[in-house]
This record gives C-alpha cells, structure tokens and sequence, in this order.
C-alpha cells in the first residue's frame, strides 16, 4: 500500500509503505536527494545566511543614531508588516518565522534530529551548479542593474547583505508561500489537476516575482525565466537548494 501526501517543496509523491519493497536511488528515503529535501538539513544548511543577513542588517542596513533600519529586501518588508497586522513588531521576526516553520515541519515529519555533514556540503556544492546557468542568462540584465545599484553609494556589505536577503526572503515569499497558495487555489479549489496545478502555481508565482522587482519593465523576460527557473528548483530540489543558489548568484554577480 501507499500514501499519498504534499511535500514542503512543493510536489505530491508517492511513498510506498512495505518494509520489503525497493526504492530507487532518488526516492530511498537514506539517498542524499531525500535528506537535502528535508527540513532539519535545510535548516541547518540555511541558518549561516540568516544568522550573516541579520548581523549585515544590523552593520549596514541600520542608521547608528536611531537604530532603525534605513534598508531592507522589499519581501522582507512585507513580512515584517504582515506581522504588524498582529501588533507584533522587530526586524528579526521574518528570520524567527523561516526557523519556526522548519522546526515544526522536522517535529511534523518525525525524522530523527540528526544530519549528515557531507549532505550539507553537497547541498552547497549542488547550489554552486544550479546558479551556473543563471550567470549566462542573466549576464546582460543583472550587469545593468548592477550598475544602477552601485550608483547608489552602497558598501560591499550592504550588497552583499541586500543579496543574501534576497535569496533568503524573496524565496520564502515567491517559492515556499506563493507556489503553495497557489497550488491550493489550482487543484484543492479549482480542481486543476496534477501536473497542471504545480506547473500552473510556478507560473503564477514567477510571474508575481517578475512583477515585484523595480526594474521589471525593463527586464520582464529575465526576471520572469528566473521566476520559473527557481521555482522549478524549489518544486523539485526543495526550499534549501533554491535559496542558496538564488543567495550565490546575486552575491556572485556583486563580486564581479
């Protein structure tokens, strides 16, 4: 027998319950395809960018006299002020979200709290491949938009903060919320089915991420491939992969 049932990256599957069946390299639950999907490594893969965003915020992004952030990655801004609807306040209330949610998603899934160090140095190696591709198709418009961000008289820091932000938060926001709103909408309301629901929610929430950024007027065809590029990662390599890659491009391109 079998259960069918939604993963947090994005894709329904079918695990097979029999003790005495064999599963395949990609689906053994032991294989590192698995174990980088799941939330205990995310977490730990993902908590050195989050702990180096808020400790860059607080370097770079936030005036010394008021102590008040004067800058912060649009997404997460919105954030922030979705939790002000609660009158709950504090910057670092989207970076405590992200944990929480990746904790009880581990306590959820009864998986044992422990992680492989080679599975976390792969994920990062596996990030490094998947954002190779963004720097050929991206060349020309990140390069352009490069400039007009330098133009601003930012520190390194403050970009290299601004970059790491927008991995972690922009893909909270337009994969792991976005894609899965999106696809409740699809095929638990409008009875889309699969694959066209999961396809049809990483349509909308690329184009929703094209449409999000300042520039998009002039770089719509980028932004929006990009928009499927991630989401394609995220449904099929999961939340950690995704930020990651998105997080080494942006600081990558800022280094060149």
């Amino acid at each position: 027998m079998s259960r069918r049932f939604f993963l947090a990256r994005g894709t329904f599957c079918e695990v097979n319950t029999r003790t005495d069946a064999k599963s395949t390299s990609l689906t053994d639950s032991d294989s590192y395809w698995v174990r980088s999907t799941q939330p205990l490594p995310v977490l730990l893969f993902l908590a050195p960018l989050i702990a180096l965003y808020e400790v860059g915020s607080t370097l770079y992004l936030t005036d010394p006299e008021t102590g008040h952030v004067r800058e912060t990655i649009r997404a997460h801004a919105l954030f922030s002020r979705f939790f002000e609807l609660f009158g709950v306040g504090g910057a670092m209330l989207p970076g405590i979200a992200m944990i929480v949610v990746l904790l009880i998603w581990h306590v959820m899934s009864r998986q044992p709290w422990r992680v492989r160090l080679q599975t976390l140095l792969m994920m990062a190696l596996e990030s490094a491949a998947w954002a190779l591709p963004l720097f050929v198709l991206g060349q020309a418009a990140e390069l352009a938009a490069l400039a007009a961000i330098q133009g601003g008289g930012r520190s390194f820091g403050a970009l290299a903060t601004i970059a790491i932000g927008a991995g972690l938060y922009e893909e909270l926001l337009f994969r792991m919320v976005a894609i899965a709103a999106a696809h409740f909408v699809l095929v638990d309301l409008c009875n889309v089915k699969e694959p066209y629901g999961k396809f049809g929610a990483i349509a909308i929430a690329a184009i929703a991420f094209a449409l999000y950024h300042e520039d998009w007027s002039t770089n719509l065809i980028f932004f929006l491939v990009a928009g499927l590029y991630f989401g394609g990662l995220y449904v099929y390599r999961g939340f950690g992969i995704v930020v990651a890659t998105h997080a080494l491009y942006d600081l990558v391109v800022l280094a060149l």
